[in-house]
């Protein structure tokens, strides 16, 4: 199984892992500004963009394994929403090749739960059962949730829809599979063993991973956790709508530790 990275820049290795239904390309808004600093590494998650498909009932583990397979034997790894799950999972199994771990609108446990807020679990298995009928409806509404409460939202969701569009459309097996990883996994328990440098960024107005839920997500990590919100209507894709906070914030925590 093969997965697809595209390298940009020099400089100290970053890898970046997209979210669910797009590919690497989803990250151009921040190619030129991160790539004068650091060698990008834009991964395609399996099934997503240029990469093979594991099997659909893949644990997270094994995505995980999968992007570790192909990247630098040591980096730091900014991972959004689904992919910052992922890149969570890479932390937790392989902690001597996570340098830094960067989260971008992620969540370690994106469903609603008993006094934990997220998604509420019959958007998502509304979502799956979708998926067999209409799987383009599918990421098209996924696609609008993700902007939803942004300034820029129309504009941000034609930047998403284009970048999903230069390359391969997402595999039906990858679709299921990672969605079936965001109704499932639960990380929370995990995140105090997190020994690296932790940064997690947010935006505001997300709706898929509520404001709320950071201080719940916060009290669980390490003292070398740092976190930041961008309070300027910013939504689920923060650096698509504010590509210049987020690299800003991005560059700073890895000069910085």
């Amino acid at each position: 199984m093969s997965v697809y990275v595209e390298c940009h820049g020099q400089g100290a290795d970053l890898v970046l892992v997209h979210g669910w239904g797009m590919n690497g390309a989803v990250w151009e808004p921040l190619v030129a500004q991160l790539s004068c600093h650091f060698r990008l590494h834009i991964v395609d998650l399996p099934g997503f963009g240029d990469s093979a498909a594991l099997p659909l009932n893949a644990s997270l583990d094994e995505w995980a394994s999968a992007v570790l397979n192909v990247v630098p034997e040591h980096a730091a790894w900014l991972g959004w929403s689904l992919g910052g799950l992922v890149a969570t999972q890479a932390a937790l199994q392989a902690p001597n090749r996570v340098s830094h771990l960067l989260t971008l609108a992620s969540s370690p446990c994106f469903v609603a739960r008993e006094q934990w807020p997220g998604i509420k679990p019959h958007v998502l298995a509304s979502f799956a059962e979708q998926l067999a009928q209409d799987s383009q409806l599918v990421i098209k509404r996924f696609l609008a949730l993700q902007a939803m409460g942004s300034e820029h939202a129309k504009a941000d969701v034609r930047q998403l829809r284009t970048s999903l569009a230069t390359k391969p459309q997402p595999q039906a097996q990858a679709l299921v599979g990672g969605l079936n990883l965001l109704a499932e996994v639960d990380l929370r328990a995990h995140l105090f063993n997190l020994t690296m440098p932790c940064l997690r960024l947010y935006g505001h107005l997300d709706a898929l991973v509520p404001y709320q839920a950071i201080p719940l997500i916060e009290a669980l990590m390490a003292p070398n956790n740092r976190q930041h919100c961008i309070a300027q209507r910013a939504s689920h894709a923060p650096f698509i709508s504010h590509p210049q906070l987020i690299a800003a914030e991005v560059s700073a925590f890895l000069r910085s530790v």
